[in-house]
């Protein structure tokens, strides 16, 4: 059972700093004073925006000053725990070892606090009771992740024998993933690289952002079909960070179609009638964990995908 703060019925604990604190970084500070809390549960309220200091949000490392005003908000913990769920999943290849299986867009991975059922997880217990543990209660399996609104490739370990030589191989880049990305805008190189570090949003905790105390990421691209205003291109992404393509392409000014949270919605999606994002995991490439083989896999384009694209090839559409 795992246990996560629900949102409503949040508890308000107020703190005054007293001249023995000066100095002291927040979190720590807020761990002296409330016990009962682990270091890691501060710092994780702390980033969620669930601290002030003098009615202000502070960072974990903030230091304390004699008479500062501390409130903090303690959400509730939500039991969660993943159950088999009916629900039909399309598995490509799967053996003793590994299922192989194509993600459609519109289910999240695993469960969590928005998402507590109706998983990939969920349809997974259903289907086997052979997973891996290393991912805890609620990430049985999982060995890598795609967002909610991208669909493809997914490799999911059924032992921790694969399950660890699998992480193993995506820690040293050797799994080639591909992905196929519409974007806004021509790019008018037929190949490129996006080197740029990617952490946590400033302004936004839940997204990410290119900033310069951020992990290296790299990504790389090359040209398929150039439209009137609009490009589709194949993705390789070097490491693995979250939303690492998404947050790339906008970066150099060519966001994802149908993308909302890293660009403001536009005609083009309402015309295209797109409720998701242009990304598939198209390809996926890697070493059988048992035997060492060479697996190559391949998901064509979801029908509403290609849809889009038979639109922009038969009308001059120019948004």
């Amino acid at each position: 059972m795992v246990y996560y703060p629900m949102e409503k019925h949040i508890r308000k604990i107020k703190l005054t700093s007293s001249y023995k604190d000066i100095g002291k970084r927040l979190d720590l500070f807020i761990c002296e004073r409330i016990q009962k809390l682990s270091r890691s549960r501060v710092q994780k309220l702390i980033s969620q925006g669930n601290v002030f200091v003098n009615n202000q949000k502070k960072s974990k490392s903030h230091f304390v000053k004699r008479g500062d005003d501390i409130e903090v908000n303690i959400p509730p913990l939500l039991k969660l725990e993943a159950k088999p769920e009916d629900i039909k999943i399309n598995i490509i290849y799967e053996d003793e070892d590994i299922i192989v299986l194509s993600k459609p867009a519109g289910i999240v991975v695993h469960p969590s606090p928005g998402h507590p059922a109706k998983t990939i997880v969920n349809a997974l217990l259903f289907h086997t009771k052979f997973l891996s543990d290393i991912g805890g209660v609620l990430r049985p399996g999982i060995v890598h992740r795609l967002d909610k609104q991208t669909s493809g490739l997914m490799i999911v370990a059924k032992n921790d024998d694969a399950h660890k030589n699998l992480s193993q191989q995506f820690k040293k880049k050797s799994v080639k993933k591909i992905y196929l990305a519409l974007v806004h805008g021509r790019i008018e190189e037929d190949e490129g690289k996006i080197d740029a570090p990617i952490g946590r949003s400033r302004r936004n905790r839940k997204k990410m952002s290119v900033i310069p105390e951020g992990r290296k990421s790299v990504t790389e691209f090359e040209v398929l079909k150039r439209f009137n205003n609009f490009t589709l291109v194949k993705v390789r992404p070097i490491t693995g960070r979250t939303h690492q393509i998404r947050v790339h392409l906008s970066y150099i000014g060519k966001p994802v179609v149908g993308d909302v949270q890293y660009r403001k919605r536009r005609r083009i999606e309402d015309y295209l009638k797109l409720k998701r994002h242009f990304l598939h995991a198209s390809k996926l490439e890697f070493k059988h964990p048992r035997d060492g083989k060479e697996m190559s896999f391949e998901d064509k384009l979801p029908e509403e995908l290609k849809n889009s694209l038979n639109m922009l090839e038969n009308k001059n559409i120019d948004f």
